[in-house]
C-alpha cells in the first residue's frame, strides 16, 4: 500500500505509538494515508480502535517478522 507518509514507532510500546499517531496524523491532508511503522504487538488492536474513536478510517495492519505496518487514512 502506498503511503503519503511514514511514521517510525519501532522500539515504542504502548502509549506512544497511537500518541504518535494522534500528533502526525495533524499534518497530514483529508483523504491522505500515514503509515505507521511499529513493533508493538498491540497495534494490531489498538489502531482499529483509535481510529474508530476518532472517525479515521484503518486501511489494515500488516505482520512481517516482529514488525507491524498501520495504514491510516485522515478522514476527520
Amino acid at each position: 500500500m502506498e503511503a503519503d507518509a511514514v511514521l517510525d514507532c519501532l522500539g515504542l510500546y504502548c502509549p506512544m505509538p497511537i500518541v504518535k499517531t494522534a500528533q502526525k496524523i495533524k499534518e497530514l491532508e483529508r483523504g491522505q494515508v500515514l503509515e505507521v511503522l511499529s513493533d508493538d504487538r498491540g497495534i494490531k488492536s489498538d489502531m482499529p480502535a483509535w481510529c474508530t474513536k476518532t472517525g479515521n478510517e484503518c486501511l489494515g495492519v500488516e505482520e512481517s517478522e516482529g514488525e507491524f505496518r498501520a495504514y491510516i487514512r485522515r478522514l476527520s
